[in-house]
């Protein structure tokens, strides 16, 4: 992989995971207090910063064939999982995330409950909330960081992308001080989870010692051959299923260990 694919890969994986908890930050420092709901996100941040640090030199360590095995499995599992739900919304099967409709949800529950001051945080749940947020889908982020850049070897660059997703997601948020719901999130989700199958697939086999032709350049034709099975897949199952008429998937993805990690 080339540093502009590892960039691209990255920084698209992040942002899915940014809008998500901007979304929450949005909607409890819009109904409780800002200053709260900010120090918790810092916290968060700070958090993830030390996690970050412990596990990168960590993984690092981890011999290079077998670091790829383990790697290209994972995230083998997380893009097939990502890639399966995109699927099923694509044809209907499955309804659409609305991030609208969990920010109302996420900010009906804020505005329920009572406050309360510990320390210098005036409103304890609003930094709570907020720190929950920021740090279980940052800990998505840290995953994809960690993995993509210690398998490539360039971690920086890994790094770097996962700010400027961040950084472009805060900056919209904050302009507009609403939740990303115009954002084609299915079509994002689409996508990389067709690159986190494809990486997945091309490292674990590395990993296991196989030997793909052209190398690096097998990807070019992993990539668009998975993409095009998953476009086909929506196709058919649109032509034989029963499109779904329940409500907007509004209760988020709740993934605890990696990229859109919840329950199949």
């Amino acid at each position: 992989m080339n540093g502009l694919a590892l960039f691209l890969t990255v920084f698209l994986a992040c942002a899915v995971e940014a809008v998500e908890a901007l979304t929450v930050v949005l909607a409890v420092g819009t109904t409780r207090q800002w200053a709260s709901t900010l120090q918790g996100s810092v916290a968060a941040l700070a958090a993830l910063a030390v996690v970050v640090a412990a596990l990168g030199p960590a993984v690092g360590a981890i011999p290079l064939g077998a670091l790829r095995l383990v790697v290209g499995a994972l995230l083998l599992v997380f893009g097939l999982q990502w890639l399966r739900k995109a699927v099923l919304r694509a044809a209907g099967l499955k309804a659409l995330h609305d991030e609208s409709a969990i920010y109302e949800r996420e900010a009906a529950g804020a505005r329920g409950a009572s406050a309360s001051r510990r320390g210098r945080v005036r409103d304890w749940y609003a930094f709570t909330l907020a720190f929950k947020g920021v740090f279980l889908e940052g800990l998505e982020v840290a995953f994809i960081v960690v993995t993509f850049g210690n398998n490539q070897r360039n971690l920086p660059l890994a790094v770097l992308a996962a700010g400027c997703a961040v950084l472009a997601v805060a900056g919209v948020g904050i302009a507009v001080r609403t939740p990303l719901a115009r954002v084609p999130e299915n079509a994002m989700k689409f996508a990389v989870g067709t690159m986190l199958t494809a990486f997945g697939t091309f490292w674990a086999a590395e990993g296991a010692g196989a030997t793909w032709p052209g190398s690096d350049a097998a990807l070019l034709i992993l990539v668009p051959t998975i993409a095009v099975l998953a476009a086909a897949a929506v196709v058919w199952l649109r032509r034989t299923a029963t499109p779904t008429t329940g409500p907007p998937d509004d209760q988020g993805d709740g993934d605890p260990t990696g990229p859109e990690g919840d329950a199949p």
